[in-house]
């Protein structure tokens, strides 16, 4: 019986790998876009709000931004922005500027700014809060991707 059984087994196992092959013969294309056609997503909401947490702030202005298969959303400039988190692998805080680049009032009225969504298929949530537009906008003078 436990021979029998072992055939069964081999015979169903035989059909399923040959309908698995005849599968990808009549259709080649299935078999090359498992591994050339997926891409890891990044897709981002980049926002700034004024208040002193991302939790708080109002959003003042939002923007999406798609990086993967091609760059797009509603960014300005979404070619830019999407090359700027390439080069930093998607880390925002590598976008800031070590040194403020300008000098700024010392006016306390926060700005909050936040980087949420997907990148290369890793869930990301970011965000730094300035004392005043000024401020952000010194420390950010490293690209595009809070230009809007």
């Amino acid at each position: 019986m436990r021979h029998l059984s072992n055939s069964y087994r081999i015979t169903a196992l035989a059909a399923v790998t040959g309908l698995a092959l005849l599968g990808t013969a009549a259709y080649p294309g299935i078999a090359g876009a498992a591994t050339s056609g997926l891409y890891p997503p990044s897709a981002l909401v980049l926002t700034i709000g004024a208040g002193e947490t991302a939790d708080t702030a109002t959003v003042v202005r939002a923007v999406t931004l798609t990086c993967a298969p091609t760059p797009s959303g509603s960014h300005p400039d979404p070619k830019a922005a999407c090359a700027q988190l390439s080069a930093v692998n998607g880390d925002f805080t590598d976008l800031a500027a070590e040194a403020p680049t300008r000098a700024c009032t010392r006016q306390w009225q926060p700005v909050t700014i936040t980087g949420d969504g997907v990148w290369q298929g890793k869930r990301v949530s970011w965000s730094a809060m300035y004392a005043n537009s000024c401020e952000m906008r010194s420390a950010m003078t490293e690209g595009p991707v809070f230009a809007f």
